[in-house]
């Protein structure tokens, strides 16, 4: 059972946006996440290894939303808010809460652009309001050409339902998002794919980029963010553990080779470049852009 946390705040203003998923804001009203993703940066003894057992809900988030939002808005100081940066906004406890769906009425009410980035395919439930955001919101003036109001991402690390399960446990099987996906494109909404993190030697090799990238291009979506994966910790929880024990045990061939790659917590220089470079080639050969605007 999940806890329930009284919050003091919720909003928190990013001081540099990031050019990938343009967050002015972040939003999360759930603490810890039951999708419990092998590689997930928030790992940790604060979460343990099995997250989904610590989940929080954030349960006076939505008054706390209401009021650091009207500051924001009589300050004129709108921008995007992303669902989520440290939880996924739509976790299954979020058919019994909604605090997801009901933070959206309230950055509908102040006119706040939003950003959603999601495993899961609930986000289809909130449909008629993220179209009204869409059309209502007020951009910031840097962002202006964007012309959209609601961007909606969603990650994926593989289309292998298998590895999905392997590293991805709790989350929506692959197969699903992608229908998800091309229901979102088909609603008319700006969408794209956070290829985040990429697996070494998994799902990171060129017959699997370019599978995905040709799957994504069928749909089609408006834009890639190809990145590689991190691994943090020695501890039990810790993300670096958690995947070595995973690739040692379903992987024993890759083994060797990802001690080799994460002697540190980043994967060599000379390795990241390398994909960077094939997953921009494959952007150009597909057509899509490896960014938002």
């Amino acid at each position: 059972m999940a806890r329930e946390i009284i919050a003091k705040t919720v909003l928190n203003r990013k001081k540099k946006r990031d050019p990938w998923f343009l967050d002015d804001y972040t939003f999360n009203p759930y603490s810890g996440c039951a999708f419990n993703c092998l590689y997930c940066y928030i790992r940790g003894s604060k979460y343990g290894i099995h997250m989904e057992n610590n989940l929080g809900v954030k349960v006076n988030a939505i008054e706390v939303l209401e009021k650091q939002l009207a500051l924001r808005a009589r300050k004129g100081d709108h921008g995007f808010i992303v669902l989520s940066s440290a939880s996924d906004p739509y976790l299954k406890i979020e058919q019994d809460y909604q605090l997801t769906r009901e933070a959206l009425k309230v950055i509908l009410k102040y006119r706040f652009p939003v950003h959603i980035i999601t495993k899961s395919d609930l986000v289809t439930r909130d449909f008629d309001l993220l179209e009204e955001i869409d059309r209502n919101a007020v951009l910031p003036a840097d962002l202006q050409h964007l012309k959209r109001g609601t961007l909606i991402t969603f990650s994926f690390s593989t289309l292998d339902a298998e590895t999905g399960k392997l590293f991805e446990p709790g989350a929506t099987a692959p197969s699903d998002r992608l229908e998800a996906v091309k229901a979102v494109k088909s609603n008319g909404f700006k969408t794209g794919i956070s290829l985040m993190p990429l697996l070494p030697y998994i799902s990171d090799t060129d017959e699997s980029l370019r599978s995905m990238f040709q799957t994504f291009s069928d749909v089609p979506v408006d834009y890639i963010f190809p990145s590689t994966i991190t691994l943090f910790g020695e501890g039990k929880a810790d993300s670096k553990t958690l995947v070595m024990n995973a690739i040692q045990k379903h992987y024993p061939d890759l083994y060797p080779e990802y001690l080799k790659l994460f002697k540190s917590d980043y994967l060599p220089h000379g390795y990241r470049n390398e994909v960077d470079r094939r997953t921009k080639l494959l952007c150009k050969q597909y057509g899509i852009q490896n960014f938002i605007c």
